[in-house]
């Protein structure tokens, strides 16, 4: 079997512990028989060659900036069939500035309204049999943050929460946003989860069941 291979791109604000959540999922995707590379930069973005012959990127990349030559090269390389897949602070708290990584992602963190709280995420039904999220117990309960997420129409969340109005609350009624999307773009494929803060809620095993699945959907299909 030809071994697929994925680059993992860490860094940027260390309150998201770039390296101990990435960490937790190398081992994972080198059983799953990938070539793993570690990079803690963002200039293996711009290096072409690279670039062409990696099947996944996963990236753990807090806020920051990226170069208009990275973000050319990650945008070509998923366009033409390289998957991008992460979690909160390292997909969607990450470039706030860069509407074109946005663009590709699909959706961008805006708040944590009442920081840790209890809530609730779910599967929803119409998706209930995709290879993320099929057999999952429904709901899952968590105590961490829960996300506010801005997203665009080509997602297929899977899975959301619901920020319920209380006191003191600017909106006024139950908001539901979406917790795992994916979507394709280009020939690539994107997936996302918005939980993640911590090493902790990655460890969440219905969270590191749904990463690890979204990990293998979002990489290009073995030769």
């Amino acid at each position: 079997m030809t071994t697929r291979t994925v680059l993992v791109v860490r860094g940027g604000w260390d309150g998201h512990d770039p390296k101990r959540t990435t960490d937790l999922f190398v081992p994972f995707l080198r059983d799953a028989d990938f070539d793993v590379i570690v990079e803690e930069s963002l200039e293996i973005y711009a290096d072409e060659e690279t670039m062409d012959r990696v099947d996944l990127v996963v990236q753990s990349w807090t806020m920051g900036d990226i170069l208009v030559e990275e973000m050319h090269g990650l945008r070509v390389a998923v366009e033409n069939g390289t998957g991008l897949a992460g979690w909160h602070g390292g997909l969607l708290d990450a470039f706030r500035n860069a509407t074109d990584f946005q663009h590709i992602v699909g959706g961008q963190f805006v708040a944590h309204p009442d920081d840790f709280i209890d809530h609730e995420i779910v599967v929803r039904p119409e998706h209930a049999d995709h290879p993320v999220v099929e057999g999952l117990e429904s709901p899952i309960r968590l105590h961490t943050e829960q996300y506010w997420v801005q997203h665009d129409p080509a997602c297929d969340v899977l899975m959301t929460t619901t920020h319920q109005p209380r006191p003191g609350a600017p909106w006024r009624e139950p908001v539901t946003v979406p917790v795992t999307w994916t979507r394709h773009w280009g020939n690539g494929r994107v997936f996302a989860c918005t939980v993640g803060h911590s090493v902790a809620e990655l460890e969440h095993p219905a969270i590191r069941r749904i990463i690890t699945r979204g990990l293998l959907w979002a990489a290009r299909p073995a030769p």
